[in-house]
């Protein structure tokens, strides 16, 4: 049985189901973007704490500050997929939403959601044990903050790709219907 034809829809290309894909493709931007978050986060943060126990004299009072930068950029993988998950909600049209919408959200979703998570991974780890170093050391913090800002772009190339794949039109998929062998689109 059809039932995209039966459930009144006039093409097959775009079913009742399909914006299930883009709903689950905003869901896991925002999620796997806020696990890299809060892992990133948790960990050098964790890092951070550790500096109480040096000792004193040892710590410049400065670089306590200058060590927050991976918690401020574990926190962008969370806006990362954020701004996808939005502009794919945005982009939804019960209407007219097609299986190639749904697909290409759910890419774009599921390719910022991950991006971030790595990033998310990737800062954790090197931000716990680059905040102690640079503490110990200072002249490690140029390096550390090198590591750090590639560290980040995973998740903004994620962003770009994402963007790029959300913004794929397919609405005009839902004006073809099949007949036998033949798809007529625009009638």
């Amino acid at each position: 049985k059809d039932w995209s034809r039966s459930a009144g829809m006039s093409s097959p290309f775009c079913p009742s189901y399909a914006p299930f894909f883009g709903f689950m493709g905003a869901a896991l931007a925002l999620v796997f973007g806020n696990m890299g978050a809060a892992y990133g986060t948790w960990k050098s943060a964790v890092g951070l704490s550790t500096i109480a126990n040096l000792p004193s004299k040892s710590v410049q009072t400065e670089m306590v500050m200058k060590s927050i930068m991976p918690v401020i950029l574990s926190g962008v993988c969370g806006i990362f997929g954020l701004i996808i998950a939005v502009i794919i909600s945005s982009n939804m049209n019960a209407a007219k939403y097609s299986l190639f919408s749904g697909y290409a959200h759910l890419g774009a979703g599921l390719t910022v959601g991950l991006s971030n998570l790595a990033t998310g991974l990737a800062l954790g780890m090197a931000g716990e044990i680059g905040v102690q170093d640079s503490a110990r050391q200072p002249k490690l913090y140029i390096g550390m903050v090198l590591i750090w800002s590639f560290g980040s772009a995973l998740g903004l190339y994620g962003l770009i790709v994402a963007l790029i794949i959300a913004v794929k039109p397919g609405e005009a998929l839902c004006d073809c219907t099949y007949d036998g062998d033949v798809v007529t689109c625009g009638e």
